[in-house]
């Protein structure tokens, strides 16, 4: 960096523990801050939340790639995937980069500061932990209580219909999203901070609500979408492999069923539409030892125990030690990566 004259060992070294701060600071904010509740639309922070302004920005330029023609709509759809995804990535770098070497050349420390504040407030939006635990815990209550309605609330963890669900539909849909969420919100974002840097999370989190947005095999967006949508798959692909194997490693540190979570992810993870969100869904089933259902479209896993509020809190359990996990395997690979390159 702009360390005047140091050694370059001690200049690696500054790199890489800001590096790892700066990921861990960012986690740490979500952990403690949390994302806004969609219950509260006009909240000013709801607002001007980065995945909300990429979803508005999404839908907006989308209006106007629509085209008669299916190959030029499709050609329009990877014209929205890259022009999202350099929007939110290329400012994401060049304010970074700004922070380090130009700051830094006025005061190293007011650089190196401001840059890990900025970058971890960056990661920390890429993420989502703290919401999704609050909301969790509160279905889960609502279950136990057999309050169905008070439990309907919490539909925000998957889009489907839970107006006619009974409790245990509900909360098979909470841990399946939890599941899910597991590889969108928690593994691919630390992972591909860990190769590309801050730019690398925000460029995934773009994909990622990109796939959210438009990546829908329905008529409005089958010619729009299908570049956003096979690229997360792309990007997702490992993560979501790797979100199945330390499901079932955090079910035997737990003492739960990871024999059976095994058993079932090998069993089940091709009952799903999405290619990817099959193997954490069908291992957490196992390691439960219950049977997730979306009705009318897959079953997975085996009903041997009731899926209750306490299942919902046992997956939370999971999930977080696979978080820390995920974290551990991946900060080798930061520091390896550090050694040639310093990616913002």
């Amino acid at each position: 960096m702009l360390c005047g004259n140091v050694g370059w060992w001690q200049v690696l070294f500054e790199i890489i523990a800001v590096s790892i701060l700066t990921l861990l600071l960012g986690l740490l904010l979500d952990v403690l801050v949390g994302d806004p509740d969609p219950n509260s639309p006009y909240a000013f922070y709801f607002k001007i939340h980065p995945t909300v302004l990429m979803g508005k920005y999404i839908a907006l330029l989308e209006k106007h790639l629509k085209n008669p023609n299916p190959q030029r709509e499709k050609l329009n759809g990877v014209f929205l995937g890259i022009a999202t995804i350099l929007t939110f990535a290329l400012p994401t770098f060049l304010v970074l980069w700004a922070l380090w070497t130009l700051l830094g050349a006025v005061n190293f420390w007011l650089g190196v500061i401001a840059y890990i504040i900025v970058g971890a407030v960056l990661v920390k939006f890429t993420v989502c932990i703290k919401l999704e635990t609050d909301w969790a815990k509160a279905a889960a209550k609502a279950i136990d209580a057999k309050d169905i309605a008070e439990a309907r609330k919490y539909a925000h963890f998957s889009r489907r219909d839970f107006t006619n669900l009974t409790g245990s539909q509900i909360g098979s849909g909470i841990i399946e999203s939890m599941s899910e969420n597991i590889i969108d919100f928690k593994y691919s974002p630390i992972i591909w901070y860990s190769f590309l840097g801050v730019t690398g999370a925000v460029a995934f989190r773009a994909i990622n609500t990109l796939d959210g947005m438009v990546g829908f095999k329905d008529q409005g967006h089958l010619n729009t979408g299908w570049f956003s949508a096979n690229l997360d798959h792309v990007v997702n692909f490992i993560p979501a492999r790797l979100t199945g194997v330390l499901i079932i490693a955090s079910a035997a540190l737990l003492g739960k069923d990871w024999r059976n979570a095994w058993r079932i992810a090998k069993r089940d993870h091709m009952k799903t539409q999405s290619r990817n969100h099959g193997w954490p869904m069908a291992a957490m089933a196992g390691a439960l030892n219950v049977q997730f259902e979306k009705p009318g479209k897959y079953i997975l896993g085996d009903a041997t125990e009731t899926l209750d509020g306490s299942k919902i809190l046992d997956a939370l359990k999971i999930r977080d030690v696979s978080i820390v996990l995920c974290v551990l395997l991946f900060l080798p690979v930061l520091v390896l990566v550090r050694l040639f390159v310093f990616p913002f």
